[in-house]
């Protein structure tokens, strides 16, 4: 690695993760270990195959060093890092967290964490287990995905807004000093649109008019985001009310979302894309959701300052109980076994 280069791990490179990677080196500022899990064999041997509508086509497109992971800095063989930008689904229900996946690459009050990923308060858990170390928010509109072990196609352009999720114990300069850096680095490619947003609960809030509302009700009725615009009722009784409560909810904790964004995020997706959001996706494939910092979170902060969210509230329901299912197929619940209640015949 270039001694000059600022030590960067990302966490998490399916079709994000791979594009931040790829922003992060070919901009010649940071050295860029990514840790894979199920693509590990495939881009160690062949790197990534990448079509991007910013890079074009990239055959085979190799991070500095590929882990299966995650790096244990206190050894001494590894130099420590100044970022971890972590962009895997944040599933707070399930162990390992991504507080406890992390702790072997994270340095006391040195390492900035950078947590691009959905929902609300997901910082919490990374501030309490970590109190001396900057964490920054990253909301991510970048369009991409992973369609085989190591092919990724990038169809709409990286944006991404960063800002400091705030510590009180930490000096808040030095918090935006941390995140103007990385926007800095970041963007050093020229192909991204990477800007500071001070106001992270805006902004978090925002997306979750998208992901709170059109997200789970893809993935509970198995509509992607046209046919749920065809169906009758899917949007007017489901969608609709459900962003109204986002905006709602947001207004009682000070953030004012625009009326026009409900209509802007419906017709988000062309209808002909027949786009499957990413929690149908996972549901699809039988993966865990992030229902409970994108649906959970919102309703505890609706609760918390009186306000009604009767739709988000069933559709939390039936995604925790479709969670349930997933971890009952991946043995993490206890099911009593079946018991024969034939009546014995004389």
């Amino acid at each position: 690695m270039v001694a000059d280069k600022t030590n960067v791990l990302l966490v998490g490179s399916g079709g994000i993760g791979t594009i931040a990677a790829l922003n992060l080196q070919r901009g010649n500022q940071a050295s860029v270990t990514c840790v894979l899990r199920s693509n590990f064999a495939e881009v160690k041997e062949n790197g990534f195959k990448i079509e991007s509508i910013d890079w074009g086509s990239i055959e085979s497109f190799r991070p500095d060093q590929i882990l299966n992971s995650i790096p244990d800095v206190s050894s001494g063989s590894q130099k420590p890092f100044r970022y971890i930008v972590c962009t895997t689904k944040n599933i707070a229900d399930v162990s390992p967290t991504l507080a406890e996946l992390i702790k072997p690459a994270v340095t006391p009050g040195y390492t900035v964490i950078v947590l691009v990923q959905n929902g609300l308060n997901i910082e919490r858990p990374i501030i309490e287990a970590y109190p001396e170390n900057i964490v920054l928010s990253g909301v991510s509109l970048c369009g991409s995905h992973e369609t085989a072990y190591g092919h990724i196609i990038h169809e709409d352009s990286d944006e991404l807004y960063i800002g400091p999720f705030r510590n009180p114990s930490l000096d808040p300069t030095t918090e935006d000093d941390a995140a103007k850096n990385f926007i800095q680095i970041y963007s050093a490619s020229g192909k991204t649109q990477c800007e500071y947003a001070p106001n992270v609960g805006w902004t978090r809030w925002r997306k979750l008019l998208y992901n709170a509302c059109l997200n789970p009700v893809c993935a509970i009725t198995d509509l992607d985001t046209g046919r749920a615009r065809l169906a009758p009722g899917t949007i007017e009784d489901l969608v609709r009310p459900a962003m109204e409560e986002i905006r709602a909810g947001a207004k009682a904790v000070g953030h004012d979302l625009p009326a026009e964004l409900v209509d802007f995020f419906i017709n988000l997706d062309p209808i002909p894309m027949y786009n499957p959001p990413s929690m149908q996706v996972d549901v699809r494939k039988g993966r865990f959701t992030e229902f409970e910092n994108i649906l959970g979170e919102p309703l505890k902060e609706g609760a918390a300052h009186g306000v009604p969210m009767p739709t988000l509230k069933f559709l939390y329901s039936v995604c925790r109980s479709l969670q349930w299912r997933t971890k009952e197929k991946n043995g993490l619940v206890t099911v009593p076994p079946a018991e024969d209640f034939t009546k014995p015949t004389k």
